[in-house]
């Protein structure tokens, strides 16, 4: 079973990364997306959308320009987070949410939802990882709140679980959630706090958790390699039930297929490399003794 998946789509436009990134808040953009679930249809291809806001990592260059806070006076504009304090050290600092625009964000994320349910996209994600707003909440290097969102893990989950459930109520098809399981860091995220998050998911119903890490800290200590990321997505499996996808250095087709039957993950995420070989489904068909439909012209 394969999907098509559209990554980090803000639900404003404040909630883009770069000045670039695409953006399903307004009706004219969801007009523009739609041709993409009319095309994968022809060949009998779900399509899913990543709902995203960049919080504090918002205004920030393209990657091929360095891919730093832009200034104001540079195409940039003010970013906001949980708490007024910076990704790196130095830069501008984001204007902390009050109530309301916490409010106002949820509410963002359900009309991006509504728009995707009324051009045919067959799942969505929320994009809870990688240093970005939902992530920001979550961990306790980004939330020095003191209110009801801030503080304990009861409350630094508070917002991803309103939003999540806001968009359930709306939103009856495949719903997931794509976490960063840990930050890498001492007294950061953590694997056992992702668990919990899970376990609360799951009961709002979640469909599944995209299984990522880091993205909060430049002091972050990941250990790069093959598969290093798909212990964090066999510890959810086991621990919760949930589906889980894995992903992060998976690039071979045996490879990818031996975590399936493993039973470390039910499903593997592929971008890079799908990048770097566009017909890699086709290698991972004649590789595994698979076949697959091409179009005529092919």
């Amino acid at each position: 079973a394969g999907l098509v998946m559209v990554e980090a789509s803000a639900v404003a436009p404040e909630g883009r990364i770069t000045p670039r990134c695409a953006g399903i808040w307004s009706d004219q953009q969801a007009q523009v997306w739609a041709e993409i679930p009319r095309f994968a249809a022809r060949f009998g291809v779900k399509t899913g959308i990543q709902l995203a806001h960049a919080g504090r990592k918002a205004s920030s260059a393209t990657p091929w320009r360095g891919g730093q806070l832009l200034s104001l006076d540079a195409g940039g504009w003010q970013t906001m987070a949980p708490s007024d304090i910076p990704q790196l050290e130095g830069e501008r600092l984001p204007h902390q949410l009050s109530i309301d625009e916490i409010k106002k964000i949820k509410t963002d994320f359900v009309s991006s939802a509504k728009r995707a349910k009324e051009i045919g996209i067959d799942g969505i994600e929320l994009h809870a990882a990688h240093g970005y707003l939902l992530h920001q909440f979550l961990s306790p290097i980004a939330n020095q709140r003191t209110d009801q969102y801030g503080g304990s893990l009861e409350n630094r989950m508070r917002f991803v679980l309103e939003l999540f459930t806001e968009v359930r109520q709306i939103w009856q098809s495949v719903l997931g959630v794509r976490i960063s399981a840990s930050d890498w860091l001492p007294n950061g995220w953590s694997l056992e706090e992702s668990v919990k998050l899970t376990e609360q998911l799951k009961q709002k119903g979640c469909d599944y958790i995209h299984v990522s890490s880091g993205g909060i800290s430049p002091k972050q200590q990941i250990q790069l390699g093959p598969n290093y990321q798909v212990p964090f997505a066999k510890a959810i499996k086991e621990a919760t039930g949930i589906a889980t996808i894995a992903v992060g250095l998976i690039t071979d087709p045996k490879q990818a297929e031996q975590i399936l039957e493993n039973k470390e993950a039910d499903l593997i995420a592929l971008a890079r490399a799908f990048l770097y070989k566009p017909r890699w489904a086709w290698e991972a068909a004649a590789s595994l003794g698979g076949q697959v439909t091409a179009s005529p012209q092919y």
